[in-house]
């Protein structure tokens, strides 16, 4: 697997926990159990995690603490998590978010 942070300014230093499967848009990705899933996300290459409401621009990582919301993404349904300082966890269903409240289909709500 790619190389992955080894210690995070907020979350401290990272232990390579096992080798988890997890969806990303419906396609089977891996992580390390316990990673934060955009450092996860971010080794398989993925940069964009949600798209801004009124523009539709692309977003990613940028504070990678959890202040912004810059990573937030739908996660096992629930729309808005900072994926940034959420451990990835095996069986997790991640998607793109549109806006800051979308739902997972991309419609307000």
């Amino acid at each position: 697997m790619a190389g992955r942070i080894a210690e995070h300014p907020i979350l401290g230093k990272q232990e390579k926990g096992r080798i988890v499967t997890f969806t990303y848009n419906g396609k089977p990705m891996q992580g390390y159990e316990g990673e934060p899933i955009a450092a996860a996300l971010k080794a398989a290459g993925v940069m964009i995690h949600r798209y801004t409401k009124k523009q539709h621009k692309p977003r990613g990582i940028f504070c990678a603490i959890g202040r912004c919301t810059d990573c937030v993404m739908v996660v096992n349904g629930k729309p808005n998590i900072r994926t940034c300082v959420t451990p990835l966890e095996e069986g997790m269903t991640v998607q793109t978010q549109y806006g800051v409240s979308a739902q997972p289909d991309g419609q307000e709500g």
